[in-house]
C-alpha cells in the first residue's frame, strides 16, 4: 500500500498559511494590497485587539461578481497571472492566488462585495463550510477575518504581545499611505483612528500625518533617471536622523520593500552627514520596467532581486549627495509654531540667505593652533559664491569648547573640536586622493611584525598603501619595513600612524576602498585637531571660523556630528517677545 497521499485541501491550506499568515500584519497586508489591485481611492482598516479578534478591511474598488468572490478562496485562484510570461511582468501587489485560502484556513471569514452589478456574502469557517448568499449593491468590498489563529492554537501562542501587533501592522498601512498618497488610507484599532489620511496625491502631507510637522518642514524632493530607472521621493535634513531604520521607506513600482543592499546605499549617501549609529527618514520610489525586477523571490513578497543593479546604485547616490550638498545644514534651534495640515504643502525646506558680498576682512597674523598639517597659513583665497555660511565674528567661547559667533542672520555656537576635525578631514583626504602624493624619506625606517593571519591580509593590499604613497617592503616572515610615507602622516608620530592604517585595512571587513580612505582621514583628522577644553585665543578663533567656511561641507565633522548650530534673530526676538506673531 502505497504511503504517499495528496493532502486535504484543508490542511494544505492551513500548512501554507504558515509561510503567508504568521502575524495579524500579514494578514492586514494580503487584505490591504488586494484592496489596492482592485483599483480602490479609499482603503479603511479597522481592528480589534490589534486584529487578533478581528480584522475588518473595506475599500471602495471594482468589486467581484458571484464567481469571483466563490473562486477567490480556491488555492492558486488568481486574477492577476494567466501564464508563464505574465510572471516576468508582474505590476500587480498580489498574483500568487495563496492569501485568501490561507487565511480563511486559520480563521472566522465573511466577505462581501459587489462589482455594483450583484451583491454576494460569502461565509467560512476554518476554511470549510462556505455558505453564499445576495448582499447588497454597494460597490467594493468588505472582508472581516475574526479569531484568528482559532483552529491552530499553536500558532496562536506565538504571536507577540497586542502593542508589538498593532506597532506592526501601524507601520505597514504607514508604508502603504506612502506608497500610495492617491488613496485614503484609514486605520482604527479599537475605536481609535491611528491614521487618517487625505487621498489627495500629496506625499508630503502624508508624510506629515505620520512624522509630525517638524519632520515635514525638513524633508527635501528628489527626482532622478537613467535609461532604466526613475526614481522620486523625499529624503530628511541630516539633522533629523533616527536611531533605526526603519523609517526607510522604499518603494518598487508601489510596492514596500525591505532590500538591505538599497539600504545600505541610501545610508552610505548620508556618509558624514549624520553619525554612523543614526539613520535618515526616506520615502524613494523606484519604477523600472518589471521585466528588470524579479518579486517571487520570497513568500512575504517583501524582497526583489534587480537587473542592471549598479546603475540603480549610481543613480541613488547621486540625487541623494546632490541634494544635500545644496543646503544650508546648520541646525536651527527655531521657536516652533503649531500647522495645520492644510498649510503643509506650502512647506519648503528651512534655507538661509547666503551673502555673495564681500565681507571686511582683517589682516590677522594668527597663532599657532592644531588646525592643519604643521602649518597654520591662511587658506588659498576665498571665493565668497562658493562658501555656505556668511562671514562669522566670534564674540566669545563657553564651557572652554563652544565658540558663540554672529552675523546678520543670527547667532550661532560653533564646537571647536568637530570644527577643527571638518577642516582636517577635508585637508587629509585631498591629500590622500591626490596622483601624485608628497612623499617624506624616514631617516630610519621603521619595522613592523604582524601576527601571521594579518600579514596575509595586509600582504594582499599592499599596493594600495604604496599607491598612497607609503613604500612598504616585506622584510621577512611575517614582518614589513616602511621606508616612507605621505606628508599626512604627523610628524613626530609616524610609527603610531602607520601602525593605525595597517590596523583599519586589516580590519576592514569586505574591503571598500572609499570606506578605508574615509576612515583614515576621520581618524588623523580627529588626531590632528584641538580638543574640547582646549584654550584657543581671538585669533585662533578667527581663524577656525574662516577655515569651516571655506569647506566643502562645513555642517558636519567627518563622523557626522554637527559642526554648527543657530538661533536666527528673529528666533532669539521671539524668544524674547521683541517679536509677535
Amino acid at each position: 500500500m502505497s504511503n504517499i497521499k495528496i493532502m486535504d485541501e484543508v490542511l494544505a491550506n492551513k500548512i501554507a498559511a504558515g509561510e503567508v499568515v504568521e502575524k495579524t500584519m500579514n494578514v492586514v497586508k494580503e487584505l490591504v494590497e488586494n484592496s489596492i489591485d482592485a483599483n480602490s481611492s479609499m482603503i479603511k482598516i479597522e481592528l480589534i485587539d490589534s486584529g487578533v479578534k478581528e480584522i475588518k478591511v473595506t475599500d471602495n474598488g471594482i468589486g467581484m461578481d458571484k464567481d469571483d468572490a466563490k473562486l477567490a478562496f480556491s488555492r492558486h485562484a488568481t486574477s492577476k497571472l494567466k501564464d508563464i510570461d505574465d510572471l516576468f511582468n508582474i505590476e500587480s501587489l498580489g498574483f500568487r492566488g495563496e492569501a485568501l485560502p490561507s487565511i480563511a484556513a486559520v480563521s472566522n471569514v465573511e466577505l462581501k462585495t459587489s462589482n455594483g452589478t450583484i451583491g454576494t456574502k460569502i461565509s467560512l469557517s476554518g476554511g470549510k463550510n462556505l455558505k453564499i448568499e445576495n448582499s447588497d449593491l454597494q460597490e467594493g468590498t468588505t472582508i472581516i477575518v475574526s479569531d484568528l489563529f482559532y483552529n491552530t492554537p499553536v500558532r496562536l501562542k506565538y504571536l507577540k504581545n497586542l502593542y508589538v501587533e498593532l506597532a506592526n501592522i501601524t507601520e505597514y498601512i504607514n508604508k502603504m499611505a506612502l506608497a500610495y498618497p492617491n488613496i485614503k488610507f484609514t486605520l482604527i484599532n479599537n475605536n481609535k483612528t491611528l491614521l487618517d489620511t487625505t487621498g489627495d496625491g500629496d506625499l508630503l502631507k502624508v508624510i506629515y500625518n505620520i512624522y509630525g510637522i517638524d519632520i515635514a518642514k525638513k524633508m527635501i524632493e528628489i527626482t532622478g533617471e537613467n535609461d532604466d530607472y526613475y526614481i522620486s521621493g523625499y529624503i530628511s535634513y541630516p539633522e533629523v536622523a533616527r536611531s533605526n531604520r526603519n523609517s526607510i521607506t522604499t518603494l518598487v513600482n508601489g510596492r514596500v520593500i525591505k532590500n538591505n543592499k538599497l539600504n545600505k546605499i541610501i545610508i552610505d549617501s548620508y556618509h558624514t552627514y549624520i553619525p554612523k549609529e543614526k539613520f535618515p527618514i526616506i520615502v524613494l520610489n523606484i519604477n523600472v520596467d518589471p521585466i528588470l525586477i524579479d518579486i517571487n523571490i520570497h513568500p512575504t513578497k517583501m524582497d526583489i532581486k534587480f537587473s542592471k543593479f549598479d546603475e540603480l546604485e549610481k543613480l541613488i547616490e547621486k540625487e541623494i549627495k546632490a541634494n544635500l550638498e545644496k543646503l544650508i545644514l546648520i541646525p536651527n534651534i527655531a521657536v516652533r509654531d503649531e500647522v495645520t495640515i492644510d498649510e503643509v504643502s506650502n512647506i519648503k525646506p528651512h534655507t538661509q540667505n547666503i551673502s555673495t558680498e564681500n565681507d571686511t576682512k582683517t589682516d590677522n597674523t594668527y597663532q599657532e593652533i592644531t588646525l592643519d598639517f604643521e602649518v597654520n597659513e591662511q587658506s588659498e583665497n576665498y571665493n565668497e559664491e562658493k562658501v555656505k555660511i556668511k562671514k562669522m565674528i566670534p564674540k566669545g567661547i563657553v564651557y572652554s569648547t563652544y565658540i558663540i559667533a554672529e552675523n546678520s542672520d543670527g547667532m550661532y555656537i560653533i564646537d571647536q573640536h568637530a570644527a577643527a576635525e571638518r577642516i582636517n578631514y577635508e585637508k587629509v583626504l585631498k591629500e590622500i586622493t591626490k596622483d601624485n602624493p608628497i612623499i617624506f624619506d624616514l631617516l630610519v625606517p621603521i619595522k613592523i611584525e604582524l601576527p601571521s593571519n594579518e600579514y596575509l591580509i595586509l600582504k594582499d593590499k599592499i599596493e594600495i598603501l604604496n599607491n598612497m604613497g607609503f613604500n612598504i617592503e616585506e622584510f621577512g616572515t611575517n614582518t614589513i619595513i616602511v621606508r616612507s610615507h605621505p606628508n599626512w602622516i604627523k610628524e613626530d608620530y609616524e610609527e603610531e600612524d602607520i601602525r593605525k592604517v595597517i590596523d583599519i585595512m586589516i580590519n576592514n571587513d569586505k574591503f571598500d576602498l572609499d570606506m578605508f580612505v574615509w576612515r583614515i582621514s576621520a581618524t588623523q583628522a580627529c588626531r590632528m585637531s584641538i580638543k574640547a577644553n582646549d584654550y584657543i585665543n581671538y585669533d585662533d578663533q578667527v581663524y577656525l571660523l574662516e577655515e569651516l567656511r571655506n569647506c566643502d561641507n562645513p555642517f558636519t565633522c567627518p563622523h557626522g556630528r554637527p559642526t554648527i548650530i543657530t538661533y536666527t534673530k528673529y528666533d532669539l526676538e521671539k524668544l524674547f517677545k521683541r517679536a509677535m506673531d
